[in-house]
């Protein structure tokens, strides 16, 4: 275990290329270990004792930590899964609009008057709906979605209209 005296603190905690600070893997297993003696129902000081830590909140931070790893990961794989299926949704979407459509009616393939058949946008234009609602799906599950902004300027100004003012005061 480190304290803030010991010279080998930076190891638990380093900064990324981005200057952020990230876990080292003594760090995960720690916090691990934490989540195993809460577990137990040891008290969050016991595991602060017992793992080194100034104080039960760190203890509880740690077990949290752990807890939501545990949780990340499953979650990290399901959001795989469902983006998978959108991306193949989109790409049989693309398919579709990208195929030519005949106009059918009554089982025979209409034709015009050269003698071709007649195109059908209707398929088309409803695999590009598809397309456009999975992109939207595929924002909205990864965050990428952003809320619209709504601005509003100046005031409202109510006008009664066939009343008399002065029948509105007593």
């Amino acid at each position: 275990m480190t304290t803030p005296d010991d010279p080998n603190a930076h190891l638990e905690r380093q900064r990324n290329s981005a200057g952020r600070f990230e876990r080292s893997i003594e760090t995960a297993q720690r916090d691990a270990r934490a989540a195993e003696l809460r577990a137990e129902d040891w008290t969050y000081q016991q595991i602060a004792d017992e793992l080194g830590w100034a104080d039960k909140s760190d203890a509880r931070k740690a077990v949290r930590r752990a807890m939501r790893e545990i949780v990340q990961g499953p979650a990290e794989k399901l959001l795989a899964i469902h983006m998978e299926r959108l991306e193949t949704l989109y790409e049989r979407a693309l398919d579709i609009a990208e195929r030519q459509h005949v106009v059918v009616s009554h089982g025979q393939i209409i034709r015009g008057d050269d003698g071709k058949p007649l195109v059908d946008s209707g398929p088309e234009l409803a695999a590009i709906r598809e397309a456009r609602s999975t992109l939207d799906s595929f924002w909205s599950l990864t965050g990428m979605k952003k809320p619209a902004k709504v601005e509003h300027s100046g005031g409202v100004k109510y006008e009664l209209v066939g009343v008399d003012p002065t029948d509105l005061v007593e």
